[in-house]
Parts: structure tokens; sequence; C-alpha cells
């Protein structure tokens, strides 16, 4: 009986041991879980955070060539994208000669020099230049005789004394001679002489050319020694100061067309640099390739831009704006648009760690460069306006890297 009792005490010991042991295994595997779940999350959170914020060091920064800038309102719809160049009004272009030619005794100009005007830019030498003071002395003696005689045959004429046929004579000879003084004294104001400065012991055979406006020199036909004629350019010299843009506007285009629309040009060298201008003029002509020119004033005068510079510009046909940003900003990854946001900037090791957000966007209409940024739109927000391309391939090298290691 008590080996039987023993035996049932023994049974019941075994079961609760396996049973406690079956409890602890239970326990914990489902710890095992859930430190597991708890990893696994925390590995997903840090591979979404690094699929959409983005890290750069300075260099980094640099080599990318990153732009900030923000979202602008830009007139995408209603324009017309057109051609044309920088020019300048008529009178802001010269071309200097010698009035009567010779040569060239001395010049110091070079291509791109600034002038003022009235600066001594070259000295010509011709022998006729001697000739016409000394006609011009000469005939001044003959004037300042002919004035006495004139006076003197007038009186004598009054009173009867001579006869009126050499008063008559008198008169015409000293009008004929006070044109011929006249006429030569225009004759030295044309080649850059002051009759007052003609006297008998100042005869010069070389004559100054002065600059007859402020400018900068484009051209440079001569050089010391070098004979040039009347009708020869020797330099041009153009004035900056008031460049407006000359545009070639088909004739379909024509009629949409009023003064004061603005325009939005950009130069080739100079991407995504925009200048603004007005309308100002619309031609009358159609040329032989069906276009029509068009005038437009700059708003703003830059005197380092160059006459002939080639541009592209765009009339806005009213004023009905988008936000906008130029092209370049907006990515596309998977089928979806994304634009990279400026976040700030830490320190970490030292350095100055730029933090960018790839956030996808909705974007409208893409035209002359700019793309409508249709949500979100946060115009305080900096965003990578160039470069933004070299922002996703490095979010892309991040992933490839990370699946990488996982492997």
């Amino acid at each position: 009986m008590k080996s039987k009792i023993y035996i049932i005490l023994l049974s019941l010991f075994l079961i609760s041991s396996c049973n406690d042991k079956v409890t602890e295994e239970k326990q914990q595997e489902t710890a095992g879980v859930e430190h597991t779940a708890k990893e696994t999350a925390h590995e997903e959170a840090g591979h979404e955070e690094s699929e959409t914020i983005v890290a750069l060091t300075p260099e980094q920064f640099l080599i990318g060539k990153i732009e900030l800038g923000k979202i602008t309102p830009k007139n995408l719809s209603n324009i017309i994208a057109v051609n044309g160049l920088l020019d300048v009004p008529p009178q802001n272009l010269v071309s200097v000669s010698a009035p009567l030619g010779g040569f060239v005794q001395g010049t110091n100009l070079l291509q791109g020099m600034r002038v003022k005007k009235g600066q001594l830019i070259a000295r010509i030498e011709n022998p006729e230049f001697i000739t016409i003071q000394q006609d011009y002395l000469e005939s001044r003696s003959q004037l300042e005789y002919l004035t006495l005689e004139y006076q003197r045959q007038k009186e004598l004429a009054a009173e009867q004394v001579s006869p009126l046929k050499n008063f008559q004579q008198i008169t015409a000879q000293y009008k004929a001679m006070q044109s011929r003084v006249n006429g030569l004294k225009q004759q030295l104001a044309h080649i850059g002489i002051s009759s007052n400065q003609v006297q008998p012991g100042n005869i010069t055979r070389t004559l100054p050319i002065f600059s007859p406006i402020n400018g900068y020199v484009t051209v440079v036909n001569t050089n010391r020694g070098s004979y040039v004629t009347p009708t020869d350019v020797m330099f041009k010299i153009v004035d900056t100061e008031h460049l407006h843009v000359e545009l070639t506007v088909f004739e379909k285009d024509i009629t949409k067309l009023k003064v004061g629309q603005k325009i939005r040009f950009t130069l080739p060298n100079e991407s995504g640099a925009e200048r603004t201008a007005t309308l100002h003029l619309i031609g009358r002509e159609i040329s032989p390739e069906r276009t029509v020119r068009v005038h437009a004033h700059l708003d703003k005068e830059e005197t380092q831009l160059i006459p002939g510079m080639y541009v592209k510009a765009f009339i806005e046909l009213n004023n009905n704006t988008v936000p906008a940003l130029p092209q370049e900003a907006v990515v596309q990854s998977e089928g979806k648009d994304y634009v990279f946001v400026f976040k700030g900037t830490r320190e970490e090791a030292s350095k100055e760690i730029r933090d960018f957000e790839m956030v996808e966007i909705r974007k409208g209409v893409t035209e002359s460069g700019f793309t409508e940024i249709i949500e979100p739109v946060d115009t305080n927000n900096l965003i990578a306006v160039k470069g933004a391309y070299s922002l996703l391939a490095k979010i892309k090298n991040t992933e490839e890297e990370g699946e990488g290691h996982g492997h």
C-alpha cells in the first residue's frame, strides 16, 4: 500500500515539473517574439527614415552643386516663347571716322575699354588741315580789309562823293568774303578745330579725335601709321546705359500682344537667371519669314550686358500666376514626383550637416523651364532648386547599401 502511494506522489511531481517547464518555454518564446517584433519595428522605422531624409556634408553639398530657392509665382499657362537679341537705340551706338581722312598718328584704344564723352581717342595727320587753316586766316584778313572799305564806301555813297557803282562793287566783295569766312569756319568745325584757336603762329597739321559719347569700345579698325578715309570706320563705341530687347514674334501671335505686357528672358550662359522687361513697341512690317520685330525695355538697367547677346524670352499674355519651381527641382522616383525640402543644419563630428527631406508633390503644367506645384504649397520652405537629382542618387545608394548589408 505504501509503495502505491509513493508511486502516485512521484507521478504527480513529475507531471507538475513538466507543466512548469512547458510554461517557462512558452513565456520565453513569447518574450522572444515580442523582442524580435520590437527590433523589426525599429529597423523598419530606421529604413523608412533613410528613404526620406538625406544628410549632406559640406563637401557633398558643393560636389552636388546644390542651390536653394523657394516656390514663387510664375505665369505658365498663357505665354509666348520667342527668341531675340539685346540691342541699343541708334543714338547709343556711334561709328567714329576721320572727317577728312589722313594718317593715324596714335591711339591707345582697345576693345572693351571704357571711354568718356570728349575723351581724346586718336590723332590724325593730314596736310589738308594746314591748307584749310591758311585759307581761313587769309580770308579773315581780307574780310577785315573789306569791312573797313565797305564802311568807307557806304559813307561816301551817302554823301554822294563817290559813284554808287563803287559802293555796289565793294558790297558784293564784302558779302562774298563773309560767306567764304563762314564756310571755312564750318570746315574747321567739321574737322574738329575751333576758329578762335587758328592764329598765324598756331597752325597744326594734326587733329584730335574725341569720343562723342560715354560708352565702351566695341570695334577698333585702325592702328598707328595706317591711312584712313572719311568713309572708314575707325572705332565703334556703344553706350550700354539703355539696352533693350529686340524679339522676333511669328505672325500668328502678333494679335495676342499689347504694349505693357511683361517679358521674362534668360541669357544662354546663365541658366535659370531670369530678367524682366516691358513690351514697348510692336513692329508694323512682316518679314519674308512671316515674323514681326518687337521692342521691349529692360525693367532694370545692367551696363555689364553686351549688345548682340542672344536671349530666350517669354511674353506673358496675362497676369494669372501659379506657384512654381524650376523644372530641375522636381525629380521622379517609382512613378511619383518629389522635391527635397531643406530641414536645417546640425553639428556632427565637427561638421555642419545639412538635412533634406524627400517630399512627394503634385505637379501641374511645365513650361519655360518651370513646373507648377499644386500641392503642397509652402512658400516659406527652402527647396533644392538645383542638384535635386544628386540628392535622389544619394538616397538610392543608401537603400542599395542597406539591402546589401541585410543579405
